[in-house]
């Protein structure tokens, strides 16, 4: 699948969003919490990236199962999917 993402649009043949991604920039302990742990410092840092988008979407495409991408957790990431069905 991610054959499929990388070559699926214009910017998507080019990984180079995740080197401008803020948390590339920030303790990347805060975009994996501990079970029950605060994701709000994480999610924080996403209202503010440029690359929410890019990064959103290669979570949705890669069933990123866990950590905060594109500012959402796994279980908003799961029921956003859910939504779009």
């Amino acid at each position: 699948m991610r054959e499929l993402f990388l070559l699926d649009g214009d910017d998507a043949d080019d990984a180079g969003w995740q080197e401008r991604a803020l948390c590339a920039q920030t303790d990347p302990e805060a975009f994996f919490p501990e079970k029950g742990g605060s994701t709000r410092e994480a999610k924080k840092v996403c209202l503010t990236c440029e690359v929410r988008t890019e990064c959103l979407d290669s979570a949705l495409m890669n069933d990123e199962r866990f950590g905060i991408w594109g500012g959402l957790s796994e279980r908003e990431r799961r029921k956003l999917k859910k939504r779009a069905v």
